[in-house]
């Protein structure tokens, strides 16, 4: 096995220059690098990962904690993060949470015992003291820990906006509002911004609050049953995108008309709204770009790049799907 002396013999250069070469820690002239290169491809010379990390005094990982991978919301943030993590030379350890707050008190004791360089959390069960007593990097999705923990999410109080004007614009007057419950959290604008819109504009809001680390289908479709029963005169239903198809599932069953009988808008634009027909209206998050964000912030900090806005907050809009009549009329005219 070749080692990073042969790489330097071959190129015709120091230790030192491959090494600067080869970990991007200082300049190395194009032409030099390029030598470089073609000695270490020639050779079939692979880096010692461990002993590198261990120089920088880095793991070369960093811990995402999400609530539940089962959930298609998580499930896509995660697919992002661990891609924007890879492409910069880090890997990802996932931690599900699953509503256990343990599991995620184990990983922040990796941060702290330097297993993990940063910690990315999108997790709500553990209580945020825990959290604010870490010295290590942290960024958090949506949650917000106050000042000393840099906070990236989406315009939740723009996207409740949205959503009460398609209902509104839908002629809706007995709307159904599922929201999550978790103190801290960005989503609670939108909850309140949804309700406050309608409210002003004399529309009946009826609030049904589920549990926030409930992330299964069987949960939300037994709530839309239950909801369906009580209050079979609702016309409007907003809720996250399980909760929205669960409801739409269950009105199909019960032979309303979308969106002439009822209407409906879900908030992440997932995977699960575009498997329905009619597909589903929602309000969409840029996943994409929180991963992105959500990842520069961290690394930002376990490499000292620069300092951080402590919070970002990313631009949302409407995925048009068939299940508002606004939707339908402004396509009319």
């Amino acid at each position: 096995m070749s080692s990073i002396r042969d790489v330097a013999k071959e190129a015709g250069v120091g230790v030192g220059t491959v090494s600067r070469a080869l970990n991007h820690t200082g300049y190395v002239s194009p032409s030099t690098r390029k030598k470089i290169e073609k000695a270490a491809q020639k050779l079939e010379y692979t880096p010692n990962e461990l002993a590198r990390n261990l120089y920088r005094n880095r793991s070369g990982i960093v811990g995402l904690i999400v609530p539940d991978l089962d959930h298609p919301f998580f499930a896509c943030l995660a697919r992002n993060i661990e891609m924007e993590l890879y492409r910069q030379g880090y890997k990802t350890m996932i931690c599900n949470a699953v509503g256990i707050s343990d599991r995620e008190r184990e990983y922040l004791d990796m941060l702290e015992r330097n297993m993990v360089d940063g910690i990315i959390t999108g997790s709500h069960c553990l209580d945020g003291e825990e959290y604010l007593k870490q010295k290590k990097p942290i960024v958090s999705i949506d949650r917000d820990f106050g000042s000393q923990i840099p906070i990236v999410g989406s315009d939740h109080r723009m996207g409740g906006k949205m959503a009460a004007e398609l209902m509104i614009g839908s002629h809706c007057r007995k709307v159904l509002h599922i929201s999550g419950v978790s103190p801290n959290i960005l989503a609670n604008e939108r909850h309140r911004m949804f309700q406050q819109v309608l409210e002003e504009r004399q529309v009946e809001v009826l609030q049904f609050a589920m549990d926030w680390n409930t992330f299964h289908w069987d949960a939300h479709y037994r709530m839309a049953q239950e909801i369906f029963e009580k209050h079979p005169d609702i016309d409007g239903v907003f809720s996250g995108d399980l909760g929205a198809a669960a409801c739409m599932n269950v009105a199909l069953q019960k032979g309303m008309r979308i969106p002439e009988d009822i209407c409906l808008v879900g908030f992440d634009a997932t995977s699960i709204t575009r498997m329905v027909y009619p597909c589903l209206t929602a309000i969409r998050q840029n996943v994409e770009l929180l991963a992105e964000i959500s990842v520069n912030t961290l690394l930002d900090q376990v490499e000292q790049r620069k300092n951080v806005p402590h919070r970002q907050i990313l631009e949302v809009d409407i995925q048009r799907g068939g299940t508002t009549r606004a939707e339908n009329q402004a396509a009319d005219l």
